[in-house]
């Protein structure tokens, strides 16, 4: 990629959604991206006083008035006026309404899609209570990829589409959170679906704007959004009667427990967790001991070795790889998850 500007090749093909909270200025700068690279844009990151940077599947890249580039000489600068506007079409001219969702440092709109805030921290004893003074805005893109988890599938399942425990293992923005959303919509959306209870703390993989899931998980799922993952997977048990768990990126000590938890009521798990092997994971204190105790059936370790979204390769509880060959999810995977 040399350093010449991409100029505009619109029709428009971001979601209107984002566009709409932009200030005038930058959204003509970002309506001149082209196409080919709209398709692939994941966030858009404001910082005051800053050229905004657009990150792609495979690249980032600066805004202009006339695209994008990959010299930051010619950057659109972010002025405090694109994020006071960005914040005022986010909440409705009303902060104070996003006070509960801005002390975990982000907010969910319509569509999934999710806007990362910073600034400065108002902490009342000893927790957070919200942010004031917003400097920094990150708008990260939601994209479902439906089927993606199609060729993953036979390899996880047993009887109908009950799956086996299974941990995916990733480095981040390898698409795990695509994978898993798609494992779930699966399974549950078959005629031979089975029930799902997802515990979403991060709102990652159900985008719930007001508790309704903006991205399709099937129709035997149910939802908790925003709730740690330990205390929710323990009152969807009791409140829900899954047959199978799913939640995202695991590793403290009170999941560990709640894991075990779900193997006592006879509960299956699909999870994920931030790494790059079976090996490194095995050497964490908390997650070793579910290795070492044989409690996940099915390992599957995601890379970038075909691009984004490449299942490197699916093990099960001995350890051998039962994949022949890395294979990729598809091309539309996105890599923010």
């Amino acid at each position: 990629m040399n350093k010449e500007h991409y100029p505009s090749s619109n029709p428009l093909w971001l979601p209107e959604r984002i566009i709409s909270l932009f200030s005038s200025s930058l959204r003509e700068c970002v309506i001149s991206i082209p196409k080919h690279l709209q398709v692939q844009i994941e966030e858009i990151r404001l910082r005051s006083g800053l050229p905004v940077i657009v990150r792609t599947f495979n690249d980032e890249l600066f805004l202009t008035d006339r695209g994008v580039t990959t010299s930051k000489s010619n950057a659109y600068i972010c002025r405090e006026r694109d994020i006071q506007v960005l914040v005022n079409q986010t909440s409705g001219g009303a902060l104070y309404s996003l006070e509960e969702e801005l002390k975990n440092g982000f907010v969910t709109i319509p569509g999934g899609h999710r806007l990362g805030f910073t600034g400065r921290v108002i902490v009342e004893g000893g927790v957070v209570k919200t942010l004031r003074d917003l400097t920094g805005v990150n708008v990260r893109f939601a994209r479902q990829v439906k089927d993606c988890a199609s060729r993953v599938i036979p390899y996880i399942t047993s009887h109908g589409n009950l799956p086996w425990n299974t941990l995916i293992i990733s480095p981040p923005q390898c698409g795990k959170t695509t994978l898993l959303r798609d494992i779930v919509r699966t399974i549950s959306g078959d005629t031979r679906g089975v029930q799902v209870g997802v515990v979403d703390e991060r709102s990652e993989i159900a985008g719930c704007y007001k508790g309704l899931p903006q991205l399709e998980l099937g129709l035997r799922t149910d939802v908790l959004d925003g709730c740690p993952k330990a205390q929710g997977m323990i009152m969807l048990v009791r409140s829900m009667s899954p047959q199978v768990i799913a939640t995202d990126e695991i590793g403290r000590a009170e999941d560990v427990y709640a894991i075990l938890e779900m193997l006592n009521a006879g509960v299956r798990v699909v999870t994920t967790v931030h790494g790059s092997s079976l090996d490194e994971i095995s050497k964490r204190p908390q997650l070793g001991q579910l290795i070492k105790d044989v409690v996940f059936q099915r390992y599957i370790i995601m890379g970038r070795s075909l691009g984004v979204g490449t299942v490197e390769q699916i093990l099960d509880e001995t350890g051998k790889n039962i994949l022949a060959v890395p294979i990729r999810l598809c091309r539309e995977v996105t890599a923010g998850d």
